[in-house]
């Protein structure tokens, strides 16, 4: 049987339509025309030797050979772009300073980290978890070079928005504790007349603000049932029953559940803006590097929520 060799310049094209959900979108960002784009997908689907687009209304779904494919696409890209770095950027050396909220420290630091370190063992980086008002500050103070950070109104200039993701109720995937969910999910406590339990962030913050408006705005009593300075201690508190918290699901334990707002007679929550902000700067290869690494990390985390 012969041996196919994929093109990697055609698995990018595949996989950059996919997380843009578009391939005119994927023709616009890798430079080329829609037609070529066109090819380079009938060229894919030659090597692979089945189908990997079905119809799906108007537009184009993968089939099972088509998601087979993606996963495979992907880690090929992967090592491609971490030998490609490691070869081209063996003298890379200096410092990233990179800001991150505290939700996204175990979900990305550790593959991003790890990729850029073994490719570059010579830069030397600093992590500052932090509020997205304090990471705002930082950045455009010139403290740190890179900034991903919560906001609702669109970025400034250094900033770009990388994705809109949905706020949650959070609760605990056993119903226990003092907010007491019925197990049919009716009416969270509210039926009784007791306020709503939250475990927030204490101010300032955001998200805090978001629920709290939106239980205000539905004429929802609540009270603070919990609040910490602490992502980590909010997780807790909530797993232990102490009370609803409020996030993205980005991050978010396995304790933990998405709790459905229309079944616990809680209002809808708006989606939040994730903005990437750089040091009002000229940036070297090395920040450079991360923030490609960084924002790919990001699409796949927001793209696994998303798609759950």
């Amino acid at each position: 049987m012969r041996q196919i060799s994929f093109d990697l310049d055609v698995l990018r094209t595949f996989t950059t339509g996919i997380d843009l959900g578009s391939f005119a979108k994927a023709a616009d960002r890798l430079g080329r025309s829609t037609s070529a784009v066109s090819a380079q997908l009938k060229k894919l689907e030659e090597q692979a030797g089945a189908p990997i687009f079905r119809k799906a209304g108007r537009g184009l779904a993968l089939t099972e050979a088509g998601h087979t494919l993606l996963g495979y696409a992907r880690r090929l890209l992967e090592l491609n772009d971490e030998t490609a770095s490691a070869v081209r950027g063996v003298e890379l050396e200096g410092e990233v300073r990179l800001g991150l909220q505290e939700d996204f420290g175990e979900a990305l630091l550790s593959s991003v980290l790890g990729r850029f370190m073994r490719a570059h063992p010579k830069v030397r980086i600093e992590v500052c978890v932090a509020r997205s008002t304090d990471l705002r500050e930082r950045v455009t103070m010139g403290r740190i070079d890179l900034a991903l950070l919560w906001e609702c109104v669109a970025p400034t200039l250094n900033g770009e928005r990388v994705a809109d993701l949905p706020l949650c109720w959070i609760g605990p995937v056993h119903n226990s504790g003092s907010w007491n969910l019925p197990a049919d999910e009716q009416e969270l406590a509210t039926a009784a007349g007791a306020p709503v339990s939250l475990v927030l962030l204490d101010a300032p913050c955001l998200l805090r603000d978001m629920a709290s408006n939106a239980l205000d705005a539905a004429g929802i009593a609540w009270r603070h049932a919990f609040t910490s300075a602490s992502l980590s201690a909010l997780w807790a508190a909530s797993a232990a029953g102490l009370g609803l918290t409020v996030r993205t699901p980005i991050g978010m334990p396995a304790s933990l559940r998405i709790i459905d707002p229309q079944e616990a007679g809680l209002p809808r929550l708006p989606s939040i803006g994730l903005s990437l902000y750089r040091a009002q700067t000229i940036a070297g290869p090395a920040v450079n590097r991360l923030e490609e690494l960084l924002l790919q990390a990001v699409q796949e985390a927001v793209k696994r929520v998303t798609m759950a």
